[in-house]
């Protein structure tokens, strides 16, 4: 058979199903391209996630292990395990869905709570030499110290990731699937 002897109409037909499969072949390595993308952002908050998990699980033992001894400090040991309660439930939130930018947003907000109230303890307890040094909270603060370098670069990797699937969904001509497939911007954090 020769296209040659093809009707105007058939070859018409022929052209726009060439052009529909063209379509919907970008389309398809457009949106894995973006999946591939979201689900780097899944895996990146997945460490921090287990650094966040592991930070919660030296706090914890911290607090009640200072409760006691600290009891003049009852408010300050309170509002951190207020703090962190916070940071654990918008962390479940993140943990939801990585790419949700006002969930990160959140999270953002509640970290930087947690800040001041970890930064009074730490300072209460180096005021207090016999507490620093002792076998139940020596151990506990060198876990928190080790976890908190680990973490900004867990921070950073998802920002990379971040900041990767963002420019992936805002490149023309794929920014048209946004709307269609659901995706969007996501935040930094």
């Amino acid at each position: 058979m020769n296209f040659a002897d093809l009707s105007p109409d058939t070859l018409r037909w022929i052209y726009r199903m060439a052009a529909v499969a063209l379509l919907m072949f970008w389309m398809v390595g457009a949106y894995n391209r973006l999946m591939r993308h979201r689900n780097a952002l899944a895996t990146a908050w997945g460490q921090i996630d287990e650094l966040l998990a592991r930070r919660v699980a030296a706090l914890e033992p911290l607090i009640a292990q200072l409760h006691e001894p600290m009891a003049a400090e009852a408010n300050t040991l309170a509002a951190l395990q207020q703090a962190l309660e916070r940071q654990q439930l918008a962390a479940r939130v993140v943990r939801a869905k990585p790419s949700a930018a006002a969930a990160l947003q959140a999270w953002v907000v509640v970290e930087g709570e947690l800040a001041s109230p970890m930064a009074r303890l730490a300072a209460l307890v180096e005021q207090h030499p016999e507490l620093a040094g002792s076998e139940g909270v020596k151990p506990l603060r060198d876990q928190l110290a080790e976890l908190a370098p680990r973490l900004v670069y867990a921070r950073q990797t998802f920002n990379d990731v971040a900041e990767t699937y963002n420019v992936a969904v805002e490149e023309f001509p794929t920014r048209l699937l946004m709307p269609l497939f659901g995706f969007r911007a996501t935040a930094k954090i």
